[in-house]
């Protein structure tokens, strides 16, 4: 392709509006354009790298025994209603309706549209297992679209599905489709992580994200520092054991703390370690108040609270819910004297603490002296805390570390989740219903496309991968007015064209310098700079990865390139 044909809009400055460097990028080597908030038009280059990207995904898929299909991006309101998605989602599902008043979902996600159409069709354990993917437009109404493409109102996505008469069909399936999902990242060139995460609105077990690491992520990654054991923050277990100390009981005594509502001030304010404080929370969930506390150096994970009652939805208690239960405010609740219609559940380190503090119920006061199996009616001790960096590894090799990472994949075992609300069955060996069993599989593509430049960059522009570059081959004519440059340059244009190399030639009249500037911002793997050795049958061949640069004889050029592009 010859560069002034092509539409690549490249900026000099920074936006002033792109936080990230990959959001910076495309925007200066002229990938995207943002049509609105969360919204971009991906431009020449950026499609050539997604199209590259989906090619990968593809390939992968197909190589896991999945079938392509496509499905409409405008869904029927029923259809989520049978799952109940309908009214937990969220408002990140954009809702609309059609002039017959009929209500409608722009896809956020398509367990709902698959499986209606596989009930509809399959009806015999022979045909199962079956796995079908797409590659399409999704759209969520984000709060706050920020990163560019990486968090987006409007997305480019591969979701895939996987239906199975049995577990064991579905434990195959996932682990297909996982190795599917290394495979893919790995071409991508990506340094990445797959850990133990959280299925949220999804439903179902057994779930991994795929993280590519990265310092401006928004997850965290728990990992341990010797072995292979990684995990989103909010799962990682914690198997600490606490000692409880041999010191005496003191006796319970309440204390004035005018103002002291934070573990922080508490801890100042008494000169205590925070480890000898005990933070009391209220929950609703789903439609039961539940009190929950933790060490005080420690932070509730809500999750955890979540899965232990297998719970829909997770909340903080309203002021006015905790005045209304607990006769006081936040800030000084505490789990002594609690009523009857609240639970209390603690986390396993609070057993051993000797003497603490906790709030009294009543404002400006807290007791000290607290023994918590003596003092109050804790109904279960269970892991309810976030782990923290320096804590065993819970694979129990090694200790735990943070990375930040941005979620680029993620699958699921969604189990009969969908099935069994929409009443997709099939009939077994024995001629009885039973309900499907299913997996999902995301990718975000055009996420993988803006993570992949956050991972391959440099001061001057972005560093493609050789695989998913939108050219293998830069060619730049020094001076195209010159006729033995102009003639040389394309000459090798046409020649590697024709064996099959992608290849940009920039005949535009500019100067050299903005040419050069140009083509460090895009990024192409090899440069070939045509310039005043060209009657002599030499030109420079430069390597944007390393930034080494070489004369090579036209002649030999060729195999060169055969070496630089296949190592």
């Amino acid at each position: 392709m010859k560069q002034s044909m092509m539409f690549i809009p490249t900026l000099r400055e920074i936006p002033a509006d792109a936080e990230v460097k990959s959001h910076q990028l495309m925007l200066r080597a002229g990938f995207i354009r943002q049509n609105t908030s969360g919204v971009y038009s991906y431009l020449p280059l950026a499609h050539k790298v997604l199209k590259k990207i989906e090619q990968i995904v593809r390939e992968e898929m197909n190589s896991a025994g999945a079938s392509e299909l496509l499905m409409p991006a405008l869904q029927q309101a029923e259809l989520w209603q049978e799952s109940g998605r309908w009214y937990s989602y969220g408002p990140e599902l954009m809702r609309l309706k059609d002039r017959h008043n009929r209500d409608f979902a722009l896809g956020a996600t398509h367990e709902e549209m698959i499986t209606s159409l596989v009930r509809d069709e399959i009806k015999s354990y022979k045909r199962l297992p079956l796995a079908l993917y797409q590659i399409q437009t999704k759209f969520r109404d984000e709060k706050r679209p920020r990163f560019g493409v990486l968090r987006g109102r409007e997305f480019i996505m591969k979701d895939a599905y996987s239906f199975h008469a049995t577990n064991d069909s579905l434990d195959e399936g996932y682990e297909k489709m996982f190795n599917a999902y290394q495979n893919v990242f790995t071409r991508c060139g990506l340094n990445f992580r797959a850990v133990i995460a959280d299925s949220g609105a999804m439903g179902g077990t057994d779930t991994h994200e795929f993280m590519v690491l990265s310092d401006i992520g928004e997850d965290t990654i728990a990992y341990s520092d010797t072995s292979q054991y990684a995990a989103n923050v909010e799962m990682a277990p914690v198997i600490a054991k606490y000692e409880k100390s041999s010191e005496s009981e003191n006796e319970l005594e309440k204390i004035e703390t005018p103002n002291q509502r934070t573990i922080e001030e508490i801890s100042s304010f008494l000169d205590i370690p925070k480890d000898q404080c005990i933070k009391s929370i209220l929950f609703k969930v789903d439609d039961k108040f539940v009190l929950v506390l933790v060490r005080g150096d420690h932070e509730i994970n809500d999750i955890k609270v979540k899965n232990l009652y297998n719970a829909s939805v997770i909340e903080l208690a309203t002021a006015d819910e905790t005045k209304t239960l607990l006769n006081c405010v936040p800030g000084f609740v505490g789990p002594i004297n609690v009523s009857d219609d609240v639970e209390v559940v603690a986390d396993h380190a609070v057993a051993a603490v000797m003497n603490g503090v906790c709030g009294s119920n009543e404002e400006n006061f807290h007791y000290k002296g607290v023994n918590i199996e003596r003092d109050t009616e804790v109904s279960k001790f269970e892991d309810l805390r976030f782990i923290q960096e320096g804590d065993l590894s819970p694979d129990g090799e090694g200790i735990i570390q943070f990375a930040k990472g941005i979620e680029v994949g993620h699958v699921f075992k969604l189990g009969t989740r969908y099935s069994e609300a929409m009443n997709a069955t099939f009939l077994d060996e024995n001629g009885r219903a039973q309900p499907m069993i299913m997996g999902c599989y995301g990718i975000g593509v055009s996420r993988t496309l803006a993570a992949i430049i956050e991972q391959h960059n440099d001061e001057n522009g972005i560093v493609w991968p050789d695989d998913i570059a939108p050219f293998s081959i830069h060619i730049i004519p020094v001076n195209v007015k010159n006729d033995s440059q102009r003639e040389l340059a394309d000459k090798l244009y046409q020649d590697f064209s024709e064996n099959g190399y992608e290849v940009l030639l920039d005949d535009r009249q500019e100067r050299v310098g903005v040419k050069f500037a140009d083509s460090d911002l895009i990024g192409l793997p090899v440069r070939i700079t045509v310039g005043k050795k060209a009657d002599e049958g030499i030109v420079e061949v430069k390597l944007r990865k390393s930034g080494e640069s070489f004369e090579v004889r036209t002649d030999e050029l060729a195999e060169k390139l055969v070496q630089i592009l296949s190592k």
